[in-house]
């Protein structure tokens, strides 16, 4: 990630509706959430929430698909990843440390552990 890039993305989420959208859009992981529970959930009407999720867009943190009449959103967990390496590069002084956790989504199926 560049420089301009960081700073678009963190400019996006620094606003408490956008951060809490992403936040939410991420605990759904790849499924992602209609925009009405979205909007629901949050407390935000739904137009000033399309203007929110039209930010998100922009800044690569967010994509929109259609489902019938429903749009779904979901979180960019490259794009976040990304910030993150971006971010933390430079940690421990240059000195060799335990990278950062990737986001990795966890699938919509959940599997038993055999006894």
């Amino acid at each position: 990630m560049e420089l301009n890039d960081a700073v678009a993305t963190l400019a996006a989420l620094a606003q408490e509706s956008r951060l809490d959208a992403f936040r939410l859009l991420v605990q759904a992981g790849p499924e992602g959430m209609q925009a009405g529970q979205i909007a629901a959930a949050l407390g935000v009407p739904p137009n000033t929430l399309t203007f929110h999720f039209d930010r998100l867009r922009m800044a690569g943190l967010v994509s929109v698909r259609r489902e019938g009449r429903a749009m779904i959103y979901t979180a960019h967990f490259t794009t976040i990843n990304a910030l993150l390496a971006y971010l933390t590069e430079n940690c421990c002084g240059g000195v060799p440390c335990t990278p950062a956790q990737v986001c990795k989504p966890a699938s919509g199926k959940r599997h038993k552990s055999p006894a």
